[in-house]
C-alpha cells in the first residue's frame, strides 16, 4: 500500500473524485468509456445503476484471471479486458463513477462461497475468496455499497438471481440461491479504501492460496 493511499471508513467523499494510480477516472479511455455508458441519464443513482450493468455484463467475471503485473489492475487497462475478476471489477466500477463526477472507493471483504465447484476449491485450497473487491458510491449524502462481480449468465448457471444495484440501497453478493440454500457469506470486513491496496492483496493471495510470483 502507497503512503498516499487513503484507508478507512473516514474518507471523506470529496477525496473520492481525483484520480489514483489504480483508479486512474481522469484517463480519457475511461472518461470517454463512462459517458458512453450513462448516456442521458440525470441522476447519479440511475448514472451509478447504468455504469454498474456495465461493468457487471461487459467483463465475464472469471476467478482465473488473476493476473500478476500490477499494471493490469488499472481501471484503463481493465478496460481492454474480456474475464476478470472481483478486484479488478470494482476498480472499474470506482473510476467509471468518479469520472461523471460521483465520488468512489473501494471495499474489501473475506467471502465463504458455498457455491463453488470443486475444481475451483480445489484449486484454491479451500472456499474462502479474501479481499473480495466491491465499490462504495457516495449518492444523495451517502455511501452505498455495490459488487458488479458476477454477470448475468453466470448468475443463471448457478441459480442466483442477478444483483441490480438501483444506486439507493447496497448491492452486495447474494446471501442465498434461489432455492434457499446459502450462498455466498460475508465473514470478515477488511475495510475501505482510497485506492487499491495492491501489496496487501498481493500478500493475502499469497499466503492464502500460495500463489507465487504474484
Amino acid at each position: 500500500m502507497t503512503d498516499e493511499t487513503k484507508v478507512g471508513s473516514d474518507i471523506a467523499p470529496e477525496d473520492c473524485l481525483a484520480a489514483t494510480e489504480f483508479v486512474d477516472s481522469a484517463h480519457p479511455d475511461v472518461v470517454a468509456w463512462a459517458r458512453d455508458r450513462i448516456g442521458d441519464a440525470a441522476t447519479d443513482q440511475e448514472k451509478a445503476s447504468r455504469l454498474f450493468l456495465a461493468v457487471r455484463e461487459e467483463l465475464r467475471y472469471d476467478p482465473y484471471a488473476v493476473s500478476r503485473n500490477r499494471a493490469d489492475y488499472q481501471a484503463s487497462a481493465i478496460l481492454t479486458q474480456k474475464n476478470t475478476f472481483c478486484v479488478p471489477k470494482a476498480v472499474l466500477l470506482a473510476a467509471g463513477a468518479q469520472a461523471v463526477g460521483i465520488p468512489a472507493r473501494l471495499g474489501f471483504a473475506d467471502v465463504k462461497n458455498h457455491l463453488s465447484s470443486d475444481e475451483l476449491r480445489e484449486a484454491m485450497g479451500t472456499d474462502l475468496f479474501v479481499y473480495h473487491g466491491y465499490t462504495e458510491l457516495f449518492i444523495d449524502g451517502r455511501w452505498v455499497k455495490a459488487s458488479p462481480a458476477f454477470n448475468e449468465s453466470l448468475c443463471h448457471f448457478f441459480g442466483v438471481e442477478p444483483l441490480e444495484f438501483d444506486g439507493v440501497h447496497d448491492a452486495l453478493l447474494q446471501p442465498y440461491d434461489q432455492e434457499g440454500e446459502r450462498c455466498m457469506e460475508y465473514v470478515h470486513h477488511r475495510g475501505v479504501f482510497g485506492d487499491l491496496p495492491f501489496e496487501e492483496i498481493r500478500d493475502a493471495f499469497i499466503a492464502t492460496y500460495g500463489i507465487d510470483g504474484f
